[in-house]
């Protein structure tokens, strides 16, 4: 590409490109950080009002019966069950995805430990996402039964480490710092030979590539709503367990809205049979009714196109970086491969906190990661060709004229 024009070109032949109007996007801005919030659907305003002032304001607690409240963590686990390869009554939207973490590697950990009590290893990435990790950590130190964890530094590691004491494979399938994307179809059935249980983490995965969780035979999964999802800041997460498990799920938080009747109020914890046994306690409603917003949207296409429209923006957005700022340090990251590349691209520079914050000056929003690791997020949803050229742009300009060395720059914000 050698023209701006030829983006714009791109723009208008872009079948998704009427869903942006869908965003409330500021003017001004170039958002490539959909991987770590998503942009706000404009339907969102409205439907926050509709829950406040309707359904809580004016018709208060009868909210729960008359505006389906209690039914709302699995009717947005089915709409968004379509997105994951998953079916009806397999998903559940609620907590956090570091709480449904907890809840699946403890159930998994008791099916093996009836299994076969000699496995007790949990395989995983060093560079895999670090709450995956804590958790992991605080469950081994919680059950003191000769648990441990065993991480790997590459990839290409995974085949060794899995071995007749893996009790669970905890990976993330798009890593959050490289965008490298796992085979999750092959690393599966390798756990499986092995005798291990597979567990998928999909933050950067949901909404943003297809996934087959059926189809691939994995045997658990948790993912959160407010990345490519839009959801909104802090949004639910989801949890999805196979349905070979579902029965004998064994739940660590056995809450009252996980219960077989909720309502009777027995002494005694009795699970739900099926997904519902997933839940734990009452749901953060006004948030939760935004997860729908954005579940609409996907409803107006298919993961084929938007996966599509990722790897023509990423392709594009590596090859103008490198035909543009080859003068720099900057390494990538990412994968070149369509089929090891998630939908964002992650670059290496010496100052990669200062250029990125220069950029954001710019009204090019990505994020950083470290070390030295610069962002960018593509949301096909929203994200047009035309803000992959600016972007590029405006990363020339910045690095040409070192602008990034400015003071201001190298001051550290809570977030990166």
């Amino acid at each position: 590409m050698q023209t701006r024009e030829q983006a714009l070109a791109l723009d208008r032949d872009d079948a998704l490109a009427p869903l942006r109007t869908q965003f409330a996007l500021p003017a001004g801005v170039i958002y490539l950080d959909g991987n770590s919030l998503g942009a706000a659907p404009r339907a969102c305003a409205a439907r926050a009002q509709a829950v406040i002032n309707d359904e809580w304001a004016r018709d208060l607690i009868g909210s729960w019966n008359s505006a389906g409240w209690f039914a709302l963590p699995k009717r947005l686990g089915n709409q968004l069950a379509p997105l994951i390869g998953a079916s009806d009554g397999e998903v559940v939207v609620t907590d956090t995805i570091s709480i449904n973490l907890f809840k699946i590697l403890s159930a998994a950990l008791r099916l093996q430990a009836a299994r076969d009590p000699s496995r007790r290893v949990i395989v995983s990435e060093r560079s895999n996402f670090p709450t995956d990790l804590y958790i992991a950590q605080g469950l081994i130190e919680q059950l003191d039964r000769g648990y441990s964890l065993r991480l790997v530094d590459s990839p290409d590691e995974l085949h060794e480490a899995i071995d007749e004491r893996t009790a669970v494979t905890l990976i993330t399938h798009v890593n959050y710092r490289t965008g490298h994307m796992h085979d999750m179809a092959a690393l599966t059935q390798l756990s499986h030979e092995r005798g291990a249980l597979a567990i998928w983490d999909l933050a950067h995965s949901a909404g943003a590539v297809p996934v087959d969780l059926n189809g691939a035979q994995a045997d658990y999964a948790v993912g959160c709503t407010y990345k490519y999802l839009n959801g909104g800041p802090g949004a639910p997460a989801f949890l999805w367990v196979a349905p070979a498990h579902q029965n004998e799920f064994s739940q660590p938080l056995s809450g009252w809205w996980g219960h077989s009747a909720p309502f009777a109020m027995h002494p005694e914890y009795q699970p739900e049979q099926g997904v519902g046994r997933f839940l734990c306690g009452t749901q953060s409603i006004v948030s939760m009714a935004l997860v729908e917003c954005g579940l609409n949207i996907f409803e107006q296409t298919d993961m084929v196109a938007v996966r599509r429209k990722s790897l023509a923006l990423t392709d594009l957005f590596i090859a103008l970086v490198e035909q543009r700022c080859a003068a720099f340090p900057l390494e990538l990251v990412t994968p070149r491969e369509h089929g090891r590349r998630g939908s964002h691209v992650s670059i290496e520079h010496p100052h990669g906190y200062e250029v990125m914050q220069a950029l954001i000056a710019r009204g090019v929003i990505g994020d950083y990661r470290e070390p030295r690791v610069l962002r960018f997020g593509f949301t096909p949803l929203y994200t047009r060709f035309v803000d992959v050229w600016d972007a590029v742009e405006i990363l020339h300009e910045i690095l040409a004229a070192e602008t990034w060395r400015a003071p201001e720059f190298s001051k550290r914000g809570l977030v990166t």
